[in-house]
């Protein structure tokens, strides 16, 4: 029951502390929220300057909090990441204080980024409607929050003075380990300041969670909210409605919290709250589920339907059920209300007992309210229910805002002009007497005027019919129809019925097009087609060369052919300059080739033979000394092989160049063995070939790093800048 008493009354319901609805209404009245002692909670006002009307869709942006320990890690590394972290002793002293100086200031700009995140995006209860208001109150207990809302601030304000105090203190450090020792001071305070935050934190980051899974709720738009007794069918009204799906038990509280649903009437979007269940007992007893009902029906404007069990298989009686009504009544003054007697398959309105019966109709007497039989089980009346609550409630919106203060300032603007009679002489409107001779036009007279329609219909229909364009004019004879006195002759008929189907003429620039046009010009298409037919298959137009429309064609044609020879010529010029270079040594030139070239050229060689000539002889009679010489040592120390040698037959052959294992032709030395040394004990040329690959594999790395030999032990970069540039961060030290 609500207290006669008009003195502000504070319930503690769980820890929390909640205003009965009335003093909730006082308080915001006195605040300026537009609800006073002598106005009910329904009606609408102008809101307060500085009231911010926003949803429960507005607090869902909320970044999360993160815990005490998580808030320092992520300051600190924030501040070894972005602040400089080298420092000598032997610098200027001036450069080491203000080194210190900034890692303090970055760090108290990070601890009061973050805080004024969350202060900011945490909203101001003062600042919210009154429904978001008191709903927050009752579910997360207005002095709690902003008791962990303070406790931040101060926690800010803290960390500012901290940071003032150990700047000053820094400024007068005379050595390195000093300002370290006060910059490790001002960090240690700052971090021991935000541990003591762990429980506002936590707090917070739980309201934050709860406040994302509340349903969004618009304080502003149309609202249906039903409301009653448990287990009375709220939740089964609401499922059969909108796309809600709530969950219906068989036993009571199974609603916990508000639920929302949405509909469409009328081209317009409604909400629908289904609200926990109320059971009638003084407010002091109600705990956060039921003041969770209250708080909508106090502060939301809407059309309220009031549940109904007749059958009691809720487990209550319906003198308590009535009773709840008169005890919640002073909510529903100002908003439409409909009594809406639920579960009508079971126990109708008509089968109750008398007294009951009493009981249900002396609400429905007493107050402006609707009587509705609804059966959720069965659908029956439903539908009607829905109907009748948006249209009580457009109208109750209707009728406030044509009480309210706007609508004479609209009024004002609205004037409907009419003319003033200037005398007493009747001017009726003038209808010609063909007008009202006409008879009018009537289906099912067979003399009826035959209109357009009816020829449609004659035709086949829509769809069917099709207009003939050049003979629509021609459809209707005047003489023939004595009823189509719309027509005329002059326009509709022709001289000569010939002259029906003539082809329209096609005029251009004021000259008719068929005058320019030679009647032969189809026997000439196509004997001129048939024509290039047959030379086609004859192969006239067959030709190895490029066949051009125009002179622009070739000439792009030849322009590209032009750059693409120039940059292949480019290409097989730039790789010869590529090319290994070799002397003239290596190169395979003979006399013959030398003679030929000059020849050619016109030049006369027989000079350069004579000399040649000459030359060889002496260099084969030097060859021939040089050999004799070798072999008389060869035999002083080679025995039996040497003698060998000597009794052996002379290669007269001149000596051709050899190629290496790289491919590049060398010269063989005169003085050379006549065996290769590379190839001792390979038992064949396979296992020759595969002691080269695997030397070759082996000089693969050596290679890669561009050694010179096996010998090169050369370090080209002493200090790679990609490994020894910047700072360290804060991954992995493998590399330094």
């Amino acid at each position: 029951m609500i207290p006669n008493s008009t003195e502000p009354s504070v319930i503690r319901v769980s820890g929390s502390v909640i205003l009965h609805p009335f003093v909730i209404g006082m308080h915001l009245g006195e605040k300026g929220y537009g609800i006073g002692v002598d106005q009910c909670p329904g009606e609408e006002q102008s809101t307060p300057r500085g009231t911010v009307k926003m949803s429960t869709s507005g607090l869902k942006a909320i970044a999360p909090v993160p815990t005490a320990a998580d808030f320092l890690d992520i300051v600190l590394s924030k501040t070894q990441r972005k602040t400089p972290t080298v420092i000598h002793k032997n610098f200027k002293i001036s450069r080491i204080r203000n080194f210190y100086m900034r890692k303090v200031k970055f760090t108290q700009d990070s601890f009061e980024e973050k805080l004024v995140g969350i202060l900011t995006e945490f909203p101001m209860l003062d600042d919210l409607h009154p429904f978001l208001s008191s709903l927050m109150n009752v579910l997360y207990d207005k002095n709690h929050y902003k008791l962990a809302l303070g406790q931040l601030r101060t926690a800010r304000h803290l960390i500012d003075h901290v940071a003032k105090d150990y700047c000053r203190l820094l400024k007068f450090g005379d050595s390195l380990y000093r300002c370290k020792q006060l910059k490790k001071a001002a960090l240690g305070r700052m971090a021991t300041i935000m541990r003591r935050q762990k429980d506002p934190l936590a707090y917070l980051e739980q309201v934050r969670q709860h406040i994302s899974r509340l349903p969004n709720i618009d304080p502003n738009t149309r609202t249906l909210i039903i409301c009653g007794y448990p287990n009375v069918g709220k939740s089964s009204f609401i499922n059969k409605v909108t796309r809600a799906d709530v969950d219906v038990q068989p036993y009571a509280f199974t609603t916990k919290s508000l639920f929302v649903g949405h509909l469409d009437y009328k081209y317009l979007r409604w909400q629908v709250i289904d609200t926990p269940g109320i059971l009638d007992h003084p407010l002091e007893e109600m705990n956060t589920i039921e003041m969770q009902s209250i708080t909508a029906l106090a502060h939301l404007k809407s059309c309220v339907l009031y549940f109904m069990d007749l059958s009691e298989q809720c487990g209550y009686t319906v003198e308590a059920q009535c009773k709840l009504f008169h005890s919640i009544k002073p909510l529903f003054n100002g908003k439409p209300t409909l009594l809406v007697i639920n579960k009508i398959d079971v126990m109708r309105l008509e089968d109750l007992h008398p007294d009951s019966r009493a009981l249900v109709q002396e609400i429905v007497d007493a107050e402006d309210v609707q009587c509705v039989q609804v059966s959720c089980h069965s659908e029956e009346g439903v539908m009607d229910l829905k109907n009748k609550a948006c249209d009580a409630l457009l109208a109750h919106r209707v009728d406030t805002k044509l009480k309210g203060s706007k609508i004479s300032s609209v009024i004002n603007r609205i004037h409907v002009a009419q003319p003033k009679a200037r005398d007493e002489v009747v001017r009726a409107p003038f209808i010609p007497e063909a007008v009202k001779e006409r008879k009018k036009y009537d289906k099912n007279d067979p003399e009826r005027r035959k209109l357009a329609r009816d020829v449609e219909a004659e035709e086949g229909g829509a769809g069917v019919y099709n207009i003939n364009m050049r003979r629509a004019f021609l459809l209707f004879d005047v003489s023939a129809t004595p009823h189509a006195d719309f027509l005329s002759a002059e326009d509709y008929l022709l001289a000569n019925d010939e002259w029906k189907n003539d082809i329209i003429p096609e005029i251009m620039e004021g000259k008719n097009i068929a005058d320019f046009i030679d009647p032969d010009i189809a026997e000439k298409l196509d004997a001129l087609e048939r024509e290039e037919e047959r030379l086609q298959a004859e192969g006239f137009y067959d030709s190895d060369e490029d066949i051009f429309d125009s002179d622009d064609e070739r000439e792009a044609h030849e322009a590209t052919a032009a750059l693409t020879h120039k940059i292949q010529s480019q290409s097989i010029k730039k790789s010869k300059k590529n090319q290994a270079r070799l002397p003239r040594t290596a190169g395979l030139r003979t006399l013959t080739e030398l003679t030929t070239e000059m020849t050619k050229a016109g030049l006369d060689p027989s000079r350069i033979e004579e000399r040649a000539t000459m030359l060889a002889k002496l260099q084969g009679a030097k060859r021939k000394r040089d050999e004799t010489m070798d072999m008389d040592e060869d035999m002083e120390g080679s025995g039996e092989e040497g003698w060998m040698d000597v009794d052996g037959e002379e290669d007269e052959e001149p000596k051709k160049r050899a190629k290496g294992n790289s491919g590049a032709v060398m010269a063989i030395d005169r003085r050379a063995p006549k065996s290769d040394r590379t190839l001792a004990g390979m038992r064949d040329d396979a296992q020759a070939s595969r002691a080269v690959k695997l030397r070759n594999l082996g000089q693969r790395p050596r290679n890669m790093l561009a050694k010179a030999g096996e010998g090169d032990r050369h370090i080209k970069t002493k200090m790679p800048k990609h490994l020894f540039a910047g700072k360290r961060k804060g991954g992995k030290t493998q590399r330094r």
